[in-house]
């Protein structure tokens, strides 16, 4: 691909799980990836992979501006980072709800406010939601549900308002991927139910039409999809990636 025709790309959370994936697929469809993400370490890993790195916290309003700002002329946005606090319901705190959706969804509005007018025509954005936008099964993760559902709204009102541009605006709503986030949860979550992580995973997985967890390579496929030209008719949908557990 020449220099003039290959995509830019900017890619928060970068430096784990599916961001991650997210940044190397692109870099592998011979995109100009900038991954951004808190963890300075982690992004220097990806450095050595080809892909432009800075440490961007998302849920500061000056450094989501100076991002914005240091992008234009870009096609892609991918809206990955994200956090979980695992709690159960009546125990929440309003510092931790607020914590988890000024990381999972203000960031997400605002980037999509200011870098969406920003892309070149033609360009689209991917906001990571999640089948807990759909479903309720763990109310220990309350916050996290609320802020990914959240994102659905976000993506729908983006894709109206950058489809003259014309940017398209889509989510994906990824179920049990294997990440390092998931994990996190399934031992946090297995401990407040008396069980262990293998048994709640097990538990979960029952659930799922195809009988196993994803990868976050193969979920960065899909992502590709949707930025990619085979997508060019698609915008304000809310794609479930989640081997058959939500289908609606």
């Amino acid at each position: 691909m020449g220099e003039e025709a290959r995509k830019r790309a900017v890619v928060t959370g970068a430096a784990s799980g599916i961001g991650k994936a997210v940044a190397r697929r692109l870099i592998r469809e011979g995109c100009e990836v900038l991954g951004v993400d808190l963890d300075a370490d982690r992004l220097a890993a990806l450095g050595a992979e080809g892909c432009e790195t800075r440490v961007v916290d998302v849920a500061d309003p000056g450094q989501r501006e100076a991002l914005a700002a240091s992008v234009d002329g870009f096609d892609y946005l991918v809206n990955s980072a994200g956090i979980i606090r695992i709690k159960p319901i009546f125990e929440l705190t309003v510092d931790e709800w607020r914590t988890v959706q000024r990381v999972n969804s203000e960031s997400v509005f605002f980037l999509c406010q200011l870098i969406g007018p920003r892309l070149r025509p033609g360009g689209a954005i991917v906001n990571l939601s999640s089948s807990s936008a759909k479903l309720a099964t763990s109310t220990d993760v309350a916050a996290y549900a609320a802020s990914k559902t959240t994102i659905l709204s976000i993506t729908r009102s983006f894709s109206y308002a950058l489809a003259n541009r014309p940017v398209r605006v889509n989510a994906i709503c990824p179920g049990i991927v294997e990440t390092e986030m998931q994990e996190k949860f399934l031992a946090k979550v297995a401990s407040h139910r008396n069980t262990t992580a293998a048994e709640f995973d097990a538990q979960r997985k029952k659930g799922v039409p195809l009988q196993r967890g994803g990868s976050a390579e193969e979920c960065a496929g899909a992502i590709w999809f949707l930025l990619s030209d085979e997508a060019a008719y698609m915008t304000g949908q809310a794609i479930n990636f989640t081997g058959g557990l939500v289908n609606w």
